[in-house]
């Protein structure tokens, strides 16, 4: 079977979608999977990828509740399914770090349900017939080999791609680093859309789930897809064609599927349906559980005054970790700079150059280290950034990391070399 082939998708010019809210997350999950059939996954090996791939806490509309892959386990464990959960996270975090502070440890252990480090092993490079943007993948091996992947995405926006849902969660399936890499990539020729949009895109040629169940029960608006506000809306979205529930969810969120890049183009090529009148949706009433989700900011720099924020080819997490910081202490970051000028910062792999006195954040601006001050890391904690600014030792309440200033004054930390090989 071919990773875009479901065996749950019956009618693909009119797929079905279930929606269901009211009661909490695991009733809500298991009253949308009861209206599934889910026979066709008996006897197969199914993999559930959630968004665990960062610390978060449950509750914080980061990662996906853990009651939600509760009742997922669940139903695919008695329709005869041998069941996992599996997750390569960002650079920087430990996959079972991830599962342990989400409480998917918790409900995967009770259920003797394996959890999956997927970077543990070396990649499978796939390769991407008629990609715009990109022509192979570095795919963690797991979702190769199991007979089934359902997508299991929190309900949010995303400063890059609008909204990130089951679709863009399969970038998780992504081996290590190699995420980053789709943040990194030049313009399209003959294209207006990012790259970032168009290379999602390409990638659900290949990498498009069997199932999705999307986790509406607290999501997150504004600059997700972890430096937003939680917003508790209390839903699940569920369906074999990925493009159609991220499509249910969006208008839920109060947008629509086609002003979000990835799904339009996606859709366009014949991979799933974003059109809500070619679907079955149920119930009839289901755009009463929906509540608008503030978007991203437009500007983000207008965000924090008299701080200039030099953005080339960022990748979110590197954005996420900086503008929580500036959220935190943007008002003390100004103390250390010239009045006149306020605060420059450099985030991105991009940039040719960089003015004087720049604050150098992540690793990918290494390059410009003697142009001002570096803080290595993919991406740094707040505490580095603080250490490096006021030259104090710094302990910062939402990372729980203590810094000295030795720790931030050496240059970007060794890869290994199964990272740095060119292929």
């Amino acid at each position: 079977m071919r990773r875009t082939d479901s065996p749950f998708l019956h009618s693909p010019n009119r797929p079905s979608v279930y929606v269901a809210g009211g009661d909490g997350p695991y009733a809500n999950t298991c009253a949308a999977l009861a209206q599934v059939d889910l026979l066709p996954a008996r006897g197969k090996r199914v993999l559930l990828k959630p968004n665990a791939g960062r610390v978060a806490p449950p509750g914080a509309g980061i990662t996906t509740d853990p009651q939600v892959l509760a009742a997922a386990i669940d139903a695919f464990s008695k329709a005869g399914a041998d069941v996992a959960v599996g997750e390569s996270p960002i650079v920087g975090v430990r996959t079972q770090e991830a599962f342990d502070a989400s409480g998917i440890t918790s409900i995967a252990r009770k259920r003797n349900c394996p959890m999956i480090d997927m970077d543990a092993r070396r990649f499978v490079k796939v390769p991407v017939p008629d990609g715009l943007a990109i022509d192979f993948l570095k795919v963690c091996p797991e979702v190769l080999e199991y007979d089934l992947v359902v997508s299991v995405p929190v309900m949010k926006m995303h400063m890059h791609t609008g909204v990130t849902l089951s679709v863009k969660n399969m970038k998780g399936c992504l081996w290590r680093r190699s995420k980053v890499e789709l943040h990194m990539l030049p313009p399209v020729k003959g294209r207006d859309e990012k790259p970032i949009d168009i290379a999602i895109s390409d990638m659900s040629a290949v990498l498009r789930p069997h199932f999705s169940i999307i986790d509406g029960t607290v999501g997150m608006e504004g600059l997700g897809p972890s430096a937003g506000q939680a917003k508790r809306l209390g839903v699940i979205v569920v369906s074999a064609d990925a493009f159609a529930a991220d499509a249910v969810a969006c208008s839920l969120m109060g947008t629509q599927a086609e002003d979000i890049p990835h799904l339009r183009i996606g859709a366009a090529r014949g991979y799933g349906v974003i059109d809500l009148d070619r679907m079955a949706i149920t119930p009839d009433s289901w755009q009463d559980l929906g509540s608008a989700f503030a978007p991203p900011p437009e500007n983000l720099s207008l965000e924090f005054p008299n701080i200039n924020i030099l953005d080339s080819n960022s990748c979110s997490a590197c954005q996420s970790t900086l503008f929580l910081f500036l959220r935190h202490y943007g008002n003390r970051l100004l103390d250390y700079f010239p009045s006149d000028t306020g605060a420059r910062i450099a985030i991105g792999k991009g940039h040719e150059e960089v003015p004087k006195g720049t604050l150098c954040v992540g690793n990918c601006t290494a390059a410009h280290r003697g142009q001002g001050i570096f803080i290595p890391g993919c991406p740094p904690v707040s505490s580095q950034i603080l250490t490096a600014v006021s030259g104090k030792p710094s302990v910062d309440s939402k990372d729980g990391h203590v810094v000295t200033s030795d720790t931030v004054v050496g240059g970007a930390p060794e890869e290994t070399p199964e990272e740095t090989k060119e292929e």
